[in-house]
């Protein structure tokens, strides 16, 4: 699967970042996760707390004044209070858990959680304030969320940040129920934990929202080189549908000795520990409780720039790189709010 590797992933979710090379597996060029890409945090805001009508029974940071994406939302917005956060991230976490919120909220949840995260976990000493203020159940939650992203940011804290935005389209995943069965049908098959497929999915292409090639040119959802692709055993069919992805990311993993030894398994699709370390702190979140899967689904491509950490949207579709300043002069809604402020002063 991957061999070259960190590219898309880190990129895409935020998760990795850009870099990395396994000498066999799939690899990936953003990170992120997730993933690929040199992924960094949204920026905290003191905007005021109202409850958007969207959400009617949470209150969720907004602030009338920021840009919005075409489809209504700004990005998501961090209290600087430790308490705050807290009372909102057990209120989000919650939320994106309980089947009775309405599923037309739970992209905005999403990614605010993903924001809370990516904000706290380049902060040692904030995020230490807010997990002390979680009721213990929580703790443990955010503790995994945090190590994962810090992984990946380690991986490639190094990287100097890039100038330029990649040429990908960013698609709607594939129905998260779907997605799921795809997952559990391949753990049936090899023995694969199906949270550890969900884990690699998201942090290579953020569960297959990122259609592009890498740098190493690795293809797909699961992030395949063509010519790990092309072994016997291991890909059948279409390398950037998502069912044939997963069910060939489960054989790689099983050839690469996953089986007695996950970590092996994935040194394989990455040669990185930190890597491995990783995806199983996602899959932990998954195995811990299941519903995790939700908010998961939902997170956001991140890619973190010279511009701060912004947010690439469905709909966003280059086809050659594009400079940063260029795109946020369009679409300012992309940046998190701090870095955004110099561009709007005259």
């Amino acid at each position: 699967m991957a061999m070259p590797r960190l590219g898309i992933a880190l990129l895409a979710s935020g998760l990795l970042a850009i870099g990395c090379s396994s000498r066999e597996g799939p690899a990936s060029q953003a990170s992120s996760a997730t993933a690929g890409n040199e992924a960094t945090t949204g920026t905290a805001s003191t905007a005021p707390v109202e409850a958007p009508a969207a959400l009617p029974g949470l209150a969720l940071p907004t602030d009338p004044a920021l840009p919005r994406q075409a489809d209504g939302r700004h990005y998501p917005l961090v209290p600087q209070d430790p308490a705050a956060t807290a009372r909102l991230l057990v209120a989000v976490e919650e939320a994106l858990r309980d089947p009775a919120t309405p599923a037309e909220q739970l992209p905005r949840l999403g990614h605010q959680q993903q924001v809370i995260y990516r904000v706290l976990s380049r902060d040692p000493q904030r995020a230490a304030a807010v997990q002390a203020q979680l009721p213990q159940p929580w703790r443990g939650v955010a503790q995994h969320h945090l190590e994962a992203r810090r992984e990946f940011l380690a991986m490639h804290g190094h990287h100097r940040r890039p100038t330029s935005l990649p040429a990908w389209r960013i698609i709607p995943p594939a129905p998260a129920e779907e997605l799921l069965a795809h997952y559990r049908k391949a753990a049936a098959a090899t023995g694969i934990d199906w949270e550890v497929l969900a884990a690699i999915n998201l942090v290579e292409s953020g569960m297959g929202r990122i259609d592009g090639v890498s740098v190493a040119n690795a293809q797909g959802p699961m992030q395949f080189l063509p010519t790990t692709w092309a072994q016997a055993g291991v890909g059948a069919g279409n390398i950037r549908d998502p069912h044939d992805a997963i069910q060939a990311a489960a054989r790689y993993l099983v050839r690469r000795g996953g089986l007695q030894d996950i970590r092996k398994g994935l040194w394989g699709y990455n040669n990185s520990d930190r890597y491995g370390r990783a995806v199983l702190h996602y899959a932990a979140l998954l195995r811990d409780d299941p519903r995790a899967y939700t908010g998961l689904y939902h997170w956001e491509i991140h890619v973190h720039t010279e511009a701060g950490d912004l947010w690439l949207p469905v709909g966003y579709a280059q086809t050659r790189p594009i400079p940063v300043n260029a795109y946020l002069a369009r679409l300012p809604a992309s940046a998190p709010p701090r870095s955004r402020a110099p561009q709007l002063q005259p």
